[in-house]
This record gives C-alpha cells, structure tokens and sequence, in this order.
C-alpha cells in the first residue's frame, strides 16, 4: 500500500531540486540565477505576486462597475438618440426576438467577466488557507482563465466594427459610449492580474487539506 501511494505521489520540482522560467518553462537546477535559454531571472515563487493579483483584480472590478452601467453604444436617428447599456442592449434583442443572440450577449458580456473574477480570487484564496479542491483541478482553472482572457476583447471588437460601418451621416449613426473604454479597461487589469498570479504557488504550498483526503 505504501508504495502504491508513494507512485501515485506528485512531485513537485522544489523537491527534486529544480526551478522553471515563468517565461519559456525550462527546468534548471536550484540556485540558479539565470534562464540559460532565455535569459529571465529565475527563482522559486515571486513574493509579491498576491500583492499585485488583488490590486489588479481590484481595479478591474472597479472598471467593471462603470461598464455595466454607462451606456455601451449611442445610436442616433434622424428623429431620436438611443442610448444602450449592455444588458440594456440584451433586454432589447429579446424583444425584438432575437432571443440567441441576446444570450451570447449575456454570456460574453457579463457571465463570463462574473466567472473570471470569481475565479481569479478563488485561485489567489487558495494558496493561502486550505481548500478542498485539488492542485491539478486549480491547475486546469488557472489555465482556463488564462485561455479566456484573449478572447475577452470580442465586445469591444464588435462596437469598433459597428461605429465604423454604420455611418450614414443624417440617417443614423452608432458611436461607442463611455462604458466601452471601462470595459476595455476592465478586460485589460483582469488579464493582467490573472498573467501576475504565479501558478507555481499551487503546487509549492501544501494545504491541510490535502493530507486529509490523503488518509
């Protein structure tokens, strides 16, 4: 039995002596100073690396506030000017019945922005108390997080096309409204606090629970 969970043990590079480059991942041994691949200094886990996850996170939760509740776009008419926020703009596809799209809307604008600041402070939580959820499982969410976050500009891609194409001078035109440059810079502080995480702090710091679900 020992030696069943001695083979199914992970192990960690600190335990065998190793260190890798947050920049190009090469494995080079404890002590030193350099990245001889790619010249990033090396070490075992940036100190700081919580510190400047919340104050990222934090402002970009603060950005988020503003762009869910300026407007998004600004269509003008002939007779009216219409202002749109983002579930404003969502409520109103439905009425019109474009029910599929208005759900996209939800799910790209708000679902997932929700999701990727819930799950940013749950990985920063976790390596600094105990947790029932297992290294590779947090693993796989940081990696998650990191996947979505090129993709988190779509919104602000669409307006840009949109206030582009749709200029018909007298008869209507579609300019991006102040909650567009909030959620920009909202999507930019959440990648950056999910690029300052140090996800070797999941494997180097053991929880209590861990030894729990071990016995």
């Amino acid at each position: 039995m020992e030696r069943i969970e001695q083979k199914d043990k992970i192990v960690t590079g600190s335990e065998l002596g190793l260190v890798s480059c947050t920049r190009c991942t090469q494995a080079w041994p404890m002590g030193t100073p350099t990245c001889g691949r790619c010249g990033h200094k090396l070490g075992r886990h940036d100190s700081h690396s919580l510190q400047r996850v919340w104050a990222l996170w934090i402002v970009g939760a603060m950005c988020y506030i503003p762009a869910n509740i300026y407007p998004m776009l600004r269509t003008r008419t002939l007779f009216q000017t219409q202002h749109n926020t983002i579930v404003g703009g969502a409520i109103e596809l439905i009425h019109h019945g474009s029910i599929g799209i208005a759900a996209i809307v939800l799910f790209a604008s708000v679902l997932i922005p929700l999701a990727k600041f819930m799950a940013i402070a749950f990985l920063a939580l976790s390596v600094t108390r105990p947790t029932s959820v297992s290294q590779g499982q947090r693993q796989l969410l940081y990696e998650i997080v990191e996947y979505i976050g090129r993709w988190s500009m779509i919104d602000i891609f669409v307006v840009a096309i949109l206030s582009s194409l749709v200029q018909l001078k007298v008869l209507v035109t579609i300019d991006p409204g102040p909650a567009s440059l909030f959620f920009a810079l909202s999507v930019i502080f959440t990648m950056l606090s999910a690029k300052a995480f140090d996800s070797r702090m999941i494997w180097n710091i053991q929880t209590q629970g861990k030894g729990q679900n071990q016995e």
